[in-house]
C-alpha cells in the first residue's frame, strides 16, 4: 500500500490508506468545546464541513462569532485530535459566512447545556425555565456572563443564578 503522505508530487494518493470522512466526523465529535466543555464541537455546531482534497484533510469551521477569544484553542484542539489518529496533512478553514448560529445547536447539544446548568437558547430570548429546578420564574441579571456568548440570570423559585446561552 502507498502510504499518502509520501506519494510523488502529480500522483493520486491512495485514497483508501486515509480515515473516511464518517470516521472523521466521530472523531470532531469527541473534541469538547474549551469554553464549555460538556458539549462537542459538532454538537455546538461549528463544523460545517469535513472533506479531502487530495491527500489533505479539510476542516472548515465557523466560530461562534468573528471575534471569539476561543477559535485558536479550537483551532489547536481539532488538530491534536485529527494528528492523534494520524491525520498528517490538515488544513483548518475559517468560515465566517453565514455567519454562526444558535440554531446550529444540535439537539443533543441543547439537552446537555441544560443538564449542565446552562439553559439553552430559546428564540423567545430569555431561558424558558431553570436548568437547575425546571421553574418558570426566571430573571435576567445581567445581560453578560461567563463569557460573551452567555447572559447571567437567577431563578426566582430556588434562587440559583445559571448562565444562559443568548438566542443569535
Amino acid at each position: 500500500m502507498v502510504n499518502p503522505q509520501q506519494h510523488s508530487p502529480g500522483t493520486p494518493p491512495d485514497r483508501a490508506a486515509l480515515p473516511d470522512v464518517a470516521q472523521v466526523w466521530t472523531w470532531l465529535h469527541a473534541v469538547p468545546d474549551p469554553e464549555i466543555p460538556v458539549i462537542s464541537l459538532t454538537d455546538l455546531g461549528i463544523i460545517r464541513e469535513v472533506t479531502y482534497e487530495d491527500d489533505t484533510l479539510v476542516v472548515t469551521v465557523t466560530p461562534t462569532y468573528s471575534g471569539c477569544p476561543a477559535t485558536s484553542i479550537i483551532n489547536l484542539d481539532i488538530e491534536t485530535a485529527l494528528r492523534g489518529h494520524g491525520v498528517k496533512n490538515i488544513e483548518l478553514r475559517r468560515q465566517l459566512s453565514p455567519a454562526w448560529t444558535t440554531d446550529w445547536l444540535t439537539q443533543d447539544g441543547r439537552e446537555k447545556l441544560e443538564k449542565y446548568g446552562i439553559a439553552p437558547p430559546q428564540p423567545a430570548g430569555g431561558p424558558e425555565k431553570c436548568p437547575q429546578c425546571g421553574s418558570q420564574h426566571v430573571e435576567k441579571m445581567s445581560q453578560f456572563g461567563s463569557t460573551p456568548c452567555k447572559a447571567q440570570w437567577r431563578c426566582t423559585a430556588c434562587l440559583e443564578p445559571f448562565d444562559y446561552f443568548k438566542c443569535i
